[in-house]
This record gives structure tokens, sequence and C-alpha cells, in this order.
């Protein structure tokens, strides 16, 4: 016994012997019968030591003949070797030594009590488990490259009915098998790796674990963390404030970027605020904590609470816009860093009756994105300078959501215009899309099914359908998770539920995790993608980065299967599908790297667009396009896509007279044309020319050749256009230039001529991709550059 003991002690300690097997009693039949204490205790067959145990002794109880009494022994059985200790008793009913008597006939024991014994010790939840009836238990496994499979087969030979859905934890699979306590005995001595047992939670996230549990992610998550320097780019937040001492995003958010338009105090009491940082700051943050890698952070947080808590005052509607100019100039003056702003709050605007119209909301988003100063005078606006691209801000703002769930949500999504100041020509809109499909595994849910297929506009996002074929910009730009809703098939709906939303931090305590949804939620996750952008492009402006978050935008399938189908019924049909999903979901990958076979160029270029005489001879640019001319020859048939992308801010216009007519809300428009194949540059300067003209004189420019997706008449609406040409390698090597040039807008319309001598600037992001294997575009473009990466030249 003190042999044992020592042993036990050199190699494991107590709380490791529990976290690593299982504890039970074994006795003898009767207190005559002593038990074969030596082979109770057995280690691994290693050849290096020290030698890991397979089961151990930790005591023995003597037996009591007067009172009948076996005699007894605690054992722990290490929960990789349970079924090899059990077997020793299964050979004692199954077997005999040679002598004739049953293998391991000193160790007779009962084997049910030992099974009960071991899957109690399993039992991992309050109160004893219930032992009658059937019911779902919550089935913990050590992670193995084949133990849910192990448990569905072990579920199917027992007659149990075994959840399709695992949840995996960093060192646990998490299922959920149906059937009785007794069903479950032998279980702990198969080949399934069992770690625990509990009552069913239904843990779909680590949400649905129970705080302690939740720490301990958080805790790891914490140790895994590297914050980015104070001069990283940021994401400022207009929201109802962040309670930056949560843990995971106080590293992040220092405390002089916490400021408030309300009161001393800028923490968030709300939640969304500090919902829209987490997702802002890491994505999907369940990603993160279910991750064992490091985490290193390149971008930080700031924060303005624009909205008032309970007992504070409302803003008037009519002050939205100066809400908007105070908060962010707020972050301004007290670092110099490039930012994103975040702005996932929005209302009906105060001309819903024409959707699509600018508000006095929406024109100051738009004249604080073009670096103007504005300030309102009643309800018009008045310009206080001109804009200053040194002034320039990136403001992203939501879609907004729908008000009621119908199972057509389709149609509800389309008949809901997206709110204000969601129309902001120079803000980057952004709806909700879902791949979340996978239904709660508790059985309440049982027969439910969610609304939204996988690809599909979320059933939380609006659209810009109602705007009509206005001259009114196509909204949202893209789409990003937002979540799926949940409902009966009859008229009961569920949303906002955690399997179905994304995870992020939660405001109730420096350590809480919550659930984010809706447009909100994608509006953040696109601030992300543009601060990461900022951070690895750093020399990029606003409208640059705008640019490459919409162009690396790609529809799903079930989008694509949409555009499809209205491409069958015309231009109009087609962008009406555009103003529901926009240019489709970006993604990380996309927008900070190109590939072999998709390369993209970033040019940023400035001009004075109207030059001359009474600004009457528009000026515009010549872009020599640096196609890998031999190798797309050498495509010959095969499709090559070109998508461009053009980018750039406007200047709106003080008075709201001007907001319903055509040319008359925005400084300028400029449009963009690429060379027809065999297309001379003297006839494709001359076909520029022409069209612009006849734009400006409201006829509809004749085009050229190139057949584009959208088409020139449906992508020049707003101050983002873009546009793909799916054709021939050969096809597309004879096309060598790009136009970018100007029409109308108030400048040149305005008989002062104030804005005369300034000039517009503009980004344009173009890519070349093929799907032909063996084709490497992206070499011949840097080569003829004379770059290793993706260019940015002006």
């Amino acid at each position: 016994m003190e042999a044992s003991n020592q042993t036990r002690s050199e190699l494991l300690a107590e709380e490791e012997l529990r976290a690593l097997g299982t504890v039970i009693t074994l006795e003898g039949t009767s207190a005559d019968y002593p038990l074969a204490i030596e082979r109770l205790e057995r280690l691994s067959a290693h050849r290096k030591s020290p030698k890991l145990p397979q089961w151990l002794l930790l005591s023995v109880l003597p037996a009591h003949p007067e009172a009948d009494l076996p005699e007894r022994a605690t054992i722990w059985v290490s929960d990789m070797y349970r079924a090899r200790f059990l077997k020793l008793f299964e050979d004692y009913l199954e077997r005999s030594s040679p002598s004739g008597n049953p293998m391991n006939n000193e160790l007779v024991a009962n084997i049910a009590r030992i099974r009960q014994s071991v899957l109690a010790d399993l039992w991992q939840s309050d109160g004893p488990p219930p032992r009658t009836g059937t019911r779902w238990w919550e089935i913990w496994l050590r992670p193995t490259s084949d133990g849910l499979d192990v448990l569905r087969r072990y579920a199917e030979t027992a007659g149990l009915r075994a959840s399709p859905r695992a949840l995996h934890l960093i060192d646990r699979d998490v299922t959920w098998v149906q059937g009785s306590w007794a069903d479950l005995e032998a279980l702990p001595f198969t080949a399934v790796p069992l770690a625990e047992i509990r009552h069913p939670e239904f843990v779909d996230t680590v949400e649905d674990l129970t705080p302690d549990e939740q720490q301990e992610y958080v805790d790891d998550l914490l140790d895994r963390l590297e914050p980015a320097s104070e001069l990283a780019p940021s994401v400022c937040h207009l929201d109802t404030g962040v309670a930056r001492t949560h843990v995971l995003l106080e590293q992040s958010l220092a405390e002089q970027d916490l400021h408030t338009l309300f009161g001393a105090s800028g923490f968030d009491q709300d939640g969304h605020g500090t919902k829209m940082a987490g997702i802002a700051l890491f994505g999907d943050l369940e990603d993160y904590l279910t991750s064992t890698d490091p985490v290193v952070l390149r971008h930080r947080l700031e924060s303005v609470r624009i909205l008032p808590r309970n007992g504070e005052g409302r803003h008037d509607p009519i002050t939205y816009g100066d809400v908007t100019a105070q908060a962010v100039a707020m972050p301004e003056t007290v670092s110099s860093r490039d930012r994103v702003f975040c702005m996932p709050v929005s209302v009906k605007s105060d001309t819903a009756s024409v959707p699509g119209q600018p508000t006095l909301w929406s024109a100051t988003v738009d004249a604080l994105a073009v670096g103007a100063e504005v300030v309102r005078n009643g309800e018009q606006l008045e310009l206080l300078s001109a804009p200053d691209p040194e002034r320039a801000r990136l403001i992203i703002v939501s879609a907004g959501n729908t008000d009621t769930f119908v199972t057509d949500h389709l149609d509800q999504s389309d008949l809901s215009a997206i709110l204000d100041p969601g129309q902001a020509w120079n803000a980057l809109t952004v709806g909700a899309y879902t791949e979340l499909t996978t239904a709660p595994t508790d059985p309440t849910y049982a027969g439910w099914n969610v609304v939204a297929n996988r690809g599909e506009l979320s059933p939380y996002s609006r659209t810009s359908l109602l705007f009509g074929h206005k001259p009114w910009p196509i909204k949202p730009d893209i789409v990003l998770e937002g979540g799926n809703v949940l409902h009966d098939g009859a008229s009961l709906f569920e949303p906002g539920l955690p399997v179905l939303s994304t995870r992020t931090t939660g405001h109730t305590n420096d350590l809480a995790l919550a659930s984010a949804h809706a447009t909100s939620a994608a509006t953040a996750r696109c601030a992300r993608l543009a601060a990461l952008t900022m951070a690895t492009y750093p020399e990029y402006w606003p409208e640059t980065v705008r640019a490459l978050v919409v162009h690396s935008a790609e529809w799903t399938p079930a989008m694509k299967a949409a555009m499809k189908d209205a491409g069958s019924a015309g231009k109009k049909a087609q962008q009406a599908m555009l103003r529901r999903y926009g240019w489709g979901v970006p993604t990380e990958d996309r927008v900070l790297y190109s590939s072999d076979q998709a390369v993209t160029l970033v040019l940023q270029d400035e001009f004075v667009p109207f030059d001359g005489d009474g600004f009457k001879i528009p000026a515009f640019r010549l872009h020599d396009l640096p196609w890998p001319t031999q190798v797309l020859q050498d495509l010959g048939d095969a499709q090559v896509d070109l998508r461009v992308t053009l980018s750039y801010f406007v200047e709106p216009t003080a008075s709201r007279r001007g907001w319903r007519r055509r040319y008359s809300y925005a400084s300028h428009n400029l449009r963009f044309e690429v060379q027809d194949p065999l297309e001379t540059e003297e006839q494709f300067v001359r076909r520029v020319n022409q069209d612009a003209r006849t734009e400006e004189e409201g006829g509809r420019p004749a085009g050229g050749q190139v057949k584009w997706l959208v088409g020139t008449n449906q992508r020049n609406l707003g101050s983002l256009h873009q546009d793909i040409w799916q054709t021939s390698g050969v096809e597309l090597a004879s096309s060598g230039k790009l136009a970018v040039f100007p029409v109308g807008g108030w400048w040149k319309n305005n008989a002062s001529k104030t804005r005369a001598d300034l000039p517009v600037r503009y980004a344009l992001v173009i890519s070349l991709s093929t799907a032909a294997q063996d084709v490497d575009l992206y070499t011949p473009v840097a080569n003829s550059l004379q770059v290793p990466t993706p260019i940015a030249t002006s």
C-alpha cells in the first residue's frame, strides 16, 4: 500500500488524477474473499520513463467479517484505459484460465455496479442524474480525429438518437444523445473518448457555456492577445458608447479615446456600442475564443457616445447632422491617427415619401466625408469651406433593419427602403446577408426553420429598390454577415438567437460575452475590414479604401442565381438586384491581397475637371493599363474578367431645392470608359467627349462595344461606380486605355464659379482574373511596373 501511494504521488497529483481519469470503488463479493490488490495498479509499457499510469490503487478499506462488509478498494482509472480496465471483468465472464477457472477470478465483481459508478463520476451538472425515462444528454468528448463518429456509431448500434450537431471547443467536442441513463452505462468503457455528461444546455456557441467556463476562454484569449500600437488606425464608433473596461477591449481603447456628447462619461450602459466595438476589433469573436493561435491586432478603437441614456435629453431629428459633425470632430482633436467612422445608427428620413432623396443628415455625412465644413441654418445647410482632401473621412453607415419578419423575407426587404443616412453618396453603406442556417440544438425548436437560405439576404436587411430608377445611389454598397431568424412555419419568429448571430463582447461585466446581429453587426464588420486596409496600405485615401472594400466583394451562389434570373429580364431588373445585394460580400483576403490568377491595380489621381473659358471644355484623364498582353493573347478564348471600380467624394449643394434636380446635388460626377478592342486612341477620346456631352444634355450615352455586366446607364449613380467585363484574353489584350472624365454637377452650373480652380481626386481599382489554370497574371504586371506588391500610383 505504501509503495502504491508513493507511485501515485510521484506520477500525478490528486487534482491531475481527477482531470485525467475516473475514481471508482471496487468491492469484493464478500468479507471472506479479499481483492487481488496487486492487479489494481498498472503502468504503461513505455520504455522511456516516467511511465504513465493506466489505473492506480488509491486506498484500501479492510473487510469487516462481523459486519459482513467486504474489502473495498478505491481505484483511479485513466480516461485512456477505461475500456481495457473493464476488459478484466468481461474476460471473467467470457474466458477461462488454463486451470479452468474464470479469467481474473480474484477480481469478481458486478460489472453493472462498476459501470454505474464510472458514469456517475462523469456527471458534471448540479444534483443527481435522472435515472428514469428517456431524455437528451449533453456529451463532452476529448477531441480526437474520430471521436464524434465513434459516438454516433455507438448510438446507432445501441438504438439511441444522436444529434448531427457538435460544438468544437479548445479541449472538448460537445454533442447530444437521447436515451436513458442505463443506455449510457457502458459508454465510458467503449472507444468513445468520453470526458463528461451533463444536463443538456444545448451549447451551440461559447456564449451558451456557464459564466465560469466562458471566463476560461476569455482569459485564454487575453493571454494570446497583442494589441496594436497607439499610432495604429482605429475604428471610431458613433453609438451608445463602449464599456472600455472589458478585458478584451481595454488595451485597444485608451481612456482619452472614449468621448461623449452627453454628461461626463462615454461608458456604455446600453450594450449596443460595446457589441459593435467587439466585432469591429475581432470580427466573430468565437473564432478567436476557440483557437489556440496568437492574436496580433493591427488596429485600435475609439468611441463617441452620441445616443442618450434614460433621463438625458433626446436629439431633435433635425439636429442629427449637427450631432454627427460634433462627434466626428472630437477624436480628431485628440489624435491625428488614421480612422474609419462606424455609425450603425439610422432612422426613417424626413423625406420618407421620396426614398433615396438626400436629407440634412445624409448631406452632412457627405460634406464631412469630402472634408468640407458645413453648419445647419434652419432647414438648410450652409457651406463654410470648400472640400479639403486632407480632411476627407471614410464614414461607414448601416442600411437599417426591417420592422417585421415574414417568411417571404426578400419581398419584405425589397419593400423596406434604406434608412437615413444610408442614402449618403459618399458613405459606405452596409446591408446584411447570412451564412448562418443551422437551427439550435434545443428540442424546443424542433421543426423550426431559418427564414433565409445560406448566402441570401438577411431577414433584417433593408434595400434601395424603392429608390426607383432615379439618380439616387445604388445602396447598400456591400453586405456582410448579419445573422438569421428562426420561424415555426406559421406565425412565430425568433430573432437574435446566439447560434444565428455573431459572438462579441458584452457590457454587463468585464468578461461578458454577447451576440450581435442585423445591419449594425454587418457595419461593424465592414469597419474592421476598412481599418485593416488602412493598416496594410497607409498611403491609401479614404476614397481608395472604400473602393477596395467594394471592389473585393463577390456575390454568393444564391445572389448570382438571382442576378442571372434578373439579367434575363433586362438591365433595370438587374439593377434591382444590385439595390438588394449591393456588390456582394467582401473578404479580408480579397481586400488585402492579390494572387497569381487575380491581380489588382490601385491608382490614385486628381485633376481640375472643368477647365477653359466658363467651364465649357471639360478635362479628363487617360490611363495606360499595363496588361500582360502576351499572357492574355496566349489565353486565346479563355475567359478573363476585368473589374473596374471608380470612387470619389462629392460636395453636396447647400440648397435643399437643388437636391431634386439632375446634376444639382453633387459638385461633380465622374465616369469611366475602357477603350474598345481595335479602337484607336483618337477614336476613343472622341467617343468619350461625345458621351460626356450627350449625358449632360440629358441623353443616354451610346457607350462603346464593351459588353459590361451592369452597363453604363445603370452603374453611373452616386459617387462609386463599378462594373465587370467578361471577355476573352485575346479581346482584352487589344484594349489598353481607360478614361476618367467629368459630367455636370453644381460646380459647373453655378454662375459664381467659386469652385473653378478646385481639383477633384479619385481612386481607381482595376483587377484582372481568370479561372484558367497555370496562368500567372500578377508577375508580368508587377514586373512591368517594377513593384513587388499591388501598387498605388498617381
